[in-house]
């Protein structure tokens, strides 16, 4: 018995201990940092919800149509495409299929939608939806068990029927349209509610399409977020070209964190060109460098 009482008296400290160790309050540095991390989060979140909504339709309206235009959307497509696909025939792409072991498994169609990135799957699934029976519909549950993964796993044949299903005018349609909900009309929105012209609109696009549109810190979300903490925005009267170089820099540092060797000429050499020549507009002609590779839009 007295043995025992002992090992419970001894017990008591640590018990104590235990409770003191759990209510005792944060670091302040350890709760500002939660603090900096939740906020910065609910920024994304943010303006993600604002490139997204329709609550600033009437106030876009009012402005130049910038990037949206016809031939400027064109433009757009052409320059994406010199560093997507090496070519300014972005209709070409349609067809495109390959894994480029980057761990997203296979990069597909106009914009590089990825097995491993959710995008593919929806693409699918809402073709899939006005299309039942298409000739990508069979790899569906493949591609859900796959997503998130570069996994090729139940997607033998997938390249094949890709190319195949890209010569229908509809799935030709829907890559243009899943692009254009995801990707180019939330950038162009809230570049222009950012107080960008048509090349900072631009930067915004490429952004989008290359980082994705999540709200990590490396996504856009994440990346415009960042450039807020260091530049003004121009809708908040801060500079154009300023906000814009910050961003750029930010976009380039993100990407060679994640490979030091990883080509960012699509920055160097065409967006910043553009920047530093300070074509805001980006009229042509336009004369740019990816890969190496000079391209030329009269």
């Amino acid at each position: 018995m007295k043995r025992a009482g002992c090992l419970l008296f001894a017990a008591v400290p640590v018990l104590v201990t235990a409770a003191v160790y759990f209510v005792t309050p944060e670091h302040p540095d350890q709760a500002d940092g939660k603090r900096a991390t939740s906020a910065a989060q609910q920024a994304r979140q943010d303006a993600k919800k604002q490139a997204e909504r329709s609550a600033d339709d009437e106030l876009i309206a009012d402005l130049p149509p910038g990037l949206a235009a016809p031939a400027e959307k064109e433009l757009a497509q052409k320059i994406v495409a010199s560093a997507e696909n090496s070519t300014l025939d972005w209709r070409s792409a349609y067809g495109y299929v390959e894994d480029i072991g980057d761990g997203q498994g296979y990069t597909a169609g106009i914009i590089g939608f990825c097995t491993g990135t959710h995008d593919l799957l929806t693409l699918v699934e809402r073709y899939t939806e006005d299309h039942p029976g298409n000739g990508l519909a069979r790899f569906l549950p493949a591609l859900r068990e796959v997503d998130g993964t570069d996994s090729h796993a139940g997607l033998d044949g997938f390249p094949a029927a890709w190319k195949k299903e890209a010569r229908v005018g509809a799935f030709r349609a829907a890559q243009d349209t899943e692009r254009d909900r995801v990707y180019f009309d939330p950038a162009v929105r809230l570049a222009k509610l950012d107080g960008l012209g048509t090349l900072g609109q631009f930067i915004y696009y490429d952004a989008m399409v290359l980082h994705g549109p999540g709200t990590n810190a490396d996504s856009f979300y994440g990346l415009r977020e960042r450039a807020v903490r260091k530049a003004d925005l121009p809708s908040g009267g801060g500079g154009e070209k300023e906000y814009l170089d910050v961003f750029l820099d930010i976009r380039r540092a993100t990407m060679k964190s994640r490979n030091p060797d990883r080509d960012t000429t699509r920055i160097d050499t065409a967006q910043r060109k553009f920047l530093h020549d300070g074509n805001l507009a980006l009229k042509p002609p336009l004369t740019w460098k990816v890969y190496g590779e000079t391209y030329h839009v009269p």
